[in-house]
């Protein structure tokens, strides 16, 4: 039985390694991310991918760098001859890349050659996309530009947020990169390298991304605010920053001469808000420092008149 190694931090790659386990590959190791401070006393908590592997006995290797010498002795000495790597959160170096035999397999969650990079399930929603997916690829030392294994298409809801989808494609995800091990292993699979010409790059979100620009429509807005669900968060300022967690674009008409940002009244739902074309409204937020709260909440505890201005 192959010897592999799994390589995975957050949630989105537990059930991966769950479906590596149920499948009955040999999981020799698992390697993650250190433990790091979390909650209000900052005590230092185990990712979920280490919890998993615990669980299941498997050892845990948690190098600070992965190009220590004594992880690489380690790493070397277990004798993979795959390794899988589900949102690892590093790069991998060349020592790690070229030490399986049968390579570095990769779940990725777009259909590749789109979205590489490290948000792509973010900004298949912030540009409005329809569709995305996952995808199983060898990894090489560019970004994300191994030849692929098998895809999974997914649709995007109308009102999916990042997390909605995060959740859907880590569940989706988790048996096509089992089939795809299981086809490495028996010799029935080769990578299809990518069309390059065709690749788009999903840059990693800073906080900044979340602010929103009122002169783009109202679908572009709706579409950035849940894809930047639940982090870093759409946010807009008026007496402090006010985090938009929910929206929709209104059936309203815009009214002429209403500028990006002015705030056109409310409804039994939400604020209306005129952009650069149509009308967004603001169905849950949460101002600076308080809870999150329905529209109607917080216009209850907040005065805010037709005609102010969100910037």
């Amino acid at each position: 039985m192959a010897r592999i190694v799994f390589m995975g931090t957050p949630m989105f790659a537990v059930p991966s390694l769950r479906a590596l386990i149920e499948a009955g590959h040999n999981i020799v190791a698992a390697i993650t991310q250190p433990d790091k401070p979390r909650g209000r006393g900052l005590e230092p908590k185990s990712c979920p991918v280490k919890e998993l592997a615990m669980a299941s006995g498997i050892p845990v290797l948690e190098p600070a760098k992965l190009r220590d010498e004594a992880f690489l002795e380690r790493l070397t000495g277990l004798a993979p001859e795959l390794i899988a790597v589900v949102a690892y959160g590093k790069i991998l170096p060349p020592s790690i890349l070229k030490l399986p035999p049968m390579g570095c397999v990769n779940l990725h969650a777009s259909l590749l050659p789109k979205y590489r990079g490290a948000a792509p399930i973010n900004w298949a929603i912030i540009n409005g996309e329809k569709e995305t997916g996952a995808c199983t690829m060898l990894l090489d030392e560019g970004m994300d530009t191994g030849g692929v294994l098998l895809c999974e298409r997914v649709a995007i809801g109308e009102d999916d947020t990042a997390e909605d989808l995060l959740k859907t494609l880590s569940e989706k995800g988790a048996p096509l990169l089992s089939k795809t091990i299981g086809l490495l292993l028996e010799g029935a699979i080769k990578p299809v390298p990518q069309d390059n010409s065709l690749a788009t790059y999903a840059a990693m979100l800073k906080k900044e991304d979340g602010r929103i620009d009122w002169t783009k429509n109202a679908q572009e807005i709706k579409d950035r605010v849940r894809g930047l669900y639940p982090w870093p968060g759409a946010f807009t300022t008026w007496k402090g920053l006010l985090k938009i967690h929910i929206g929709r674009v209104a059936d309203s008409t815009l009214p002429a001469g209403a500028g990006p940002g002015t705030v056109l009244g409310s409804t039994d739902r939400g604020i209306l808000v005129a952009c650069g074309a149509g009308v967004f409204e603001i169905t849950e937020l949460q101002p600076e420092n308080k809870r999150r709260m329905s529209a109607n909440e917080f216009l209850k505890g907040y005065r805010i008149s037709k005609g102010e201005r969100f910037v």
